[in-house]
């Protein structure tokens, strides 16, 4: 119920005395903003003026969720409430004023505002993952210190050893040699095919069992092959020369620090999504445990495959 038109009755709670006050609200578009007049309706007293970064706008709701009353902030100067009654009269007097709604109020009662920050939040969560995510995780690897390399993968072999392989049974001598073929290809690894300068982790070969032919490199430099595979490339052929080639494309895994990058965006995109959401109390600390469920980029074995071709040319 307006008194007149832009004005919106309320009652004035000054904070100085404990008996409240009526008032005339007037809403004003002016060339700065909204402005608020405070018309007291006792005679003789003057009205307050206020700015709009002066006053604590309400709210703005939906036409179906009225509220039963609203409360104006004048910090200072107390606040006034509005009668529900009054309440729609006091959002059209806000809207012919300027007051501009924050994007949180335009969300609850536009859809379109709504699905329009839906569709541009779930682009820029999307570009975070493709974009965002490798150039952050490639800078902070940069700063990972090859101690910090070294103990994740020796709590890594711990736990896989813990969970999932086994002693190595190949013989001493089949070890010695396959560690020799390892060694002399490590040895022309140079600063030239370093990914990162001056990181040059020392490469070794471990040997493990459990597991079907494979192999998989841990950051800091250590290389684990299972039996299977050592197993495998002596039934074939040019067996020795494929696993030539297995240790070399591991070796350019390590060069290339691509488990630590995975685990650094895995961490990345913990921290990130828990931010988006406004949440970061379910981030949970990347382990060693972790590696069983990483799987390198199809980008990651194409630098591997690169890296090895070039260190087998040499």
């Amino acid at each position: 119920m307006s008194d007149s038109a832009g004005a919106v009755r309320g009652t004035w709670y000054d904070g100085r005395v404990s008996r409240p006050r009526s008032v005339l609200l007037v809403l004003q578009k002016t060339a700065r903003g909204p402005r608020l007049l405070v018309q007291p309706l006792a005679a003789g007293t003057p009205p307050l003026e206020f700015s709009g970064a002066q006053v604590g706008w309400p709210e703005r709701w939906s036409g179906r969720r009225a509220p039963q009353r609203l409360l104006v902030d004048l910090r200072d100067q107390g606040s006034v409430e509005i009668d529900g009654a009054d309440a729609g009269a006091w959002q059209v007097a806000a809207e012919a004023a300027g007051v501009g709604g924050s994007l949180a109020e335009k969300m609850q009662t536009r859809w379109r505002v709504f699905i329009g920050v839906a569709i541009v939040a779930g682009a820029g969560l999307v570009a975070f993952y493709h974009w965002g995510t490798p150039w952050i995780a490639t800078q902070l690897t940069r700063q990972v210190p090859l101690t910090w390399e070294t103990a994740f993968a020796q709590q890594a072999m711990h736990d896989l050893d813990q969970a999932l392989l086994r002693p190595s049974k190949l013989p001493a001598a089949r070890q010695a040699e396959l560690r020799a073929r390892f060694d002399a290809l490590a040895r022309h690894v140079d600063a030239g095919m370093a990914r990162y300068p001056g990181y040059a982790p020392p490469l070794a070969l471990s040997f493990r069992s459990g597991l079907g032919p494979n192999a998989f490199a841990l950051p800091g430099g250590t290389i684990v092959m299972t039996d299977a595979l050592a197993e495998l490339a002596a039934k074939q052929g040019d067996g020795e020369d494929a696993l030539a080639g297995v240790f070399a494309h591991e070796m350019g895994h390590v060069v290339h620090r691509h488990t630590t990058r995975l685990v650094v965006e895995q961490a990345v995109l913990n921290v990130g999504f828990g931010l988006a959401i406004g949440d970061v109390s379910h981030v949970l600390s990347v382990g060693a445990s972790a590696l069983t469920g990483l799987a390198y980029r199809r980008g990651h074995e194409a630098k591997a495959d690169c890296f090895a071709a070039k260190l087998m040319h040499k």
